[in-house]
């Protein structure tokens, strides 16, 4: 492979972090944020002003954003728990389906635009060694996207951070807090197929803090479908530092469960990985988070060796990342130190980069 690099070019603010962002209709690019609102940005390079405009509102957080081309409608989802749909033309909600009676934490559509997934669960202590209190509603939910109606429900460890379809849609994998990913099969009316276990995405806090910390925080499968990526945060002792290894690892199933890669101990720092996109053609993929220690918080990893092709220090926290179809373009997207909340000051962002190779 070619070296590849990544060219900046416009940076975008937004009223407050981006948590979550996807690729519309027309190329359009919509974001969900941390002050409630979602919102339709223009990524013209001639716009200096009003690059953003809110199409929608949570009166929570906004933790996620997606694009259904099928049933042209977006669905964006909230700590409130509900998941809205939202028409991108109309600039209107049009639905709106209360998913959790807690946070949803993450929420993915299926490729084909028919499902979405959504994951909740608070971190309530079960016990005297700290571990998570059993659910007290299903953690992973997965909705028709034409009706809304509730499709499959399955039960998790909460909290359950990340959730990811399968390319082909048949699978779906959630992972928790604790280290633990489950998949299920979809065409097989949502059978539990594999069950990974992985110590190395949480930890235990000695320092300030004495409770489990860190997760699997993004899930992706692999191009073919025959392995499963999960980032997060490594483990750490200090809760509140936020310390945790820069981690990826990959995992097979087909034939009981198997670490096949991870990222390799000198190319990583310190922090927080809190997204993972592949790239269109399938050889490479980005990681991105937030920086403790070390000389980066994004960068890009060969899928078939594992190794770290490109890394740069982005200047703020990510949250969210999206290639464009034909792969020239990454969007990155985060925030800057919000300040005082008193301010009233634009600290989400977000980068276009163009893919050099």
């Amino acid at each position: 492979m070619n070296p590849l690099t990544l060219k900046k070019g416009k940076e975008i603010d937004l009223p407050s972090h981006v948590l979550d962002l996807t690729l519309g209709p027309d190329k359009k690019l919509y974001a969900s944020c941390l002050d409630g609102g979602v919102y339709e940005v223009s990524t013209a390079f001639k716009i200096i002003s009003d690059s953003y405009k809110e199409i929608a509102r949570h009166d929570n957080f906004a933790s996620g954003i997606n694009w259904s081309a099928s049933q042209n409608t977006l669905i964006s989802a909230g700590y409130g728990g509900d998941l809205k749909w939202i028409d991108p033309k109309e600039k209107k909600e049009t639905r709106s389906v209360k998913a959790h009676n807690f946070w949803s934490w993450q929420s993915r559509i299926s490729p084909d635009g028919k499902l979405v997934a959504t994951t909740t669960g608070q971190y309530l202590c079960g016990g005297y060694e700290y571990e998570p209190a059993p659910e007290t509603e299903p953690s992973v939910k997965v909705f028709d996207v034409a009706t809304g109606e509730l499709r499959h429900s399955f039960p998790h460890i909460p909290p359950v951070q990340s959730v990811a379809f399968s390319n082909n849609g048949k699978l779906l994998a959630a992972g928790n807090l604790m280290g633990e990913v489950i998949l299920w099969d979809l065409e097989q009316d949502g059978k539990e197929i594999a069950r990974i276990k992985t110590p190395d995405f949480t930890g235990w806090g000695i320092i300030k803090g004495h409770y489990y910390t860190g997760g699997v925080f993004a899930l992706h499968f692999a191009p073919d479908d025959k392995s499963l990526y999960l980032a997060g945060m490594g483990s750490t002792t200090d809760p509140a530092a936020g310390n945790g290894k820069q981690l990826w690892q990959n995992f097979t199933w087909h034939d009981g469960i198997k670490k096949s890669s991870s990222a390799v101990k000198g190319e990583i720092g310190e922090g927080l990985m809190e997204t993972l996109a592949f790239h269109p053609s399938g050889k490479f993929f980005v990681m991105a988070g937030r920086i403790f220690k070390g000389d980066w918080n994004a960068a890009l990893f060969d899928h078939e060796s594992g190794s770290r092709l490109h890394h740069q220090n982005v200047g703020f926290r990510i949250s969210a990342s999206a290639f464009t179809p034909d792969g020239k373009t990454l969007f990155l997207a985060g925030g800057k130190n919000q300040g005082n909340p008193a301010e009233e000051r634009k600290w989400g962002r977000i980068i276009i980069y163009k893919v050099v190779s």
